[in-house]
């Protein structure tokens, strides 16, 4: 006699029948419920921002325990470690010479750790690095970053340098995770650690884009014009976005796979 369906497999199977569009749209939809319920029951939105820096941590704390317990780092894209160390050491100085604060401390730890990670990657663990996996060539977002932040950046009175700095780390956070995602392209199999390590990383930046649009909502556009006048608010706003929808597709379907009781995520054709 077939089992019986529980309640969340059918609405499973139902979402993994219906067309891209469809999908697209119930994410969103899901999205906007999200923010709005952060909204009713999270008063300080800063919250939301050192949050998203101790999900960043767990991911990191991920990866570090299956570097010094399974002794690999295979699936593990190198390029997307030395890039966020990268973003994050930019930000610090930016932190360091703007505006010193308890994100400057997590930034700290977590550049600490992410230093850790390329160490054991680099020398202790080098047999098991994927290299040919790991393919995607870092020009081509750090480049283009440094072209955008010479044209947008803050038209605040700090000193230009600064400021040139504070939009490069901004516009590269948001595509750091590219090479990350191309060796799960290339694998198209992710073992539990990894896809933790990165649905933190999905978790992470949506709080942290939550964080912007809800300070927006709150200060009725008011933050925006604080950032500075010209495209550069936009820019911000929209850097926020575009690194959480990166992510969307993969974290559904990890959602997907751990609902199903799968430890290993098997990603089909043309995701990510």
């Amino acid at each position: 006699m077939k089992a019986e369906k529980s309640p969340i497999q059918t609405v499973t199977s139902w979402i993994r029948r219906q067309p891209p569009k469809v999908k697209a749209f119930l994410c969103v939809v899901t999205a906007m419920t999200i923010l709005v319920f952060l909204r009713i029951i999270v008063h300080e939105h800063d919250n939301l921002f050192i949050a998203s820096e101790a999900v960043h941590a767990v991911g990191i704390s991920v990866l570090i325990y299956k570097l010094t317990k399974e002794k690999t780092c295979a699936g593990i894209s190198l390029k997307t470690q030395e890039l966020t160390a990268l973003f994050l050491a930019v930000r610090l100085y930016c932190s360091f010479v703007m505006e010193f604060d308890l994100h400057t401390l997590l930034d700290s730890a977590t550049l600490a750790t992410t230093l850790w990670v390329i160490y054991m990657i680099r020398f202790n663990l080098r047999p098991t690095y994927m290299e040919d996996k790991d393919n995607f060539a870092i020009y081509y977002v750090v480049v283009p970053c440094a072209v955008v932040s010479l044209l947008i950046h803050p038209s605040t009175r700090h000193h230009i340098i600064n400021r040139l700095f504070w939009a490069f780390c901004v516009y590269l956070e948001a595509v750091s995770v590219l090479p990350q995602l191309r060796v799960m392209q290339n694998t198209k199999i992710v073992e539990p650690f990894t896809a933790h390590y990165v649905f933190a990383l999905g978790i992470a930046r949506f709080l942290s884009c939550a964080h912007w649009i809800l300070q927006v909502l709150d200060t009725r556009g008011r933050l925006l014009t604080a950032l500075g006048y010209g495209l550069w608010p936009l820019m911000v706003l929209l850097s926020e976005i575009i690194q959480t929808f990166i992510l969307a597709d993969f974290c559904y379907y990890y959602v997907q796979s751990l609902m199903g009781g799968q430890l290993v995520l098997r990603l089909p054709s043309g995701v990510v």
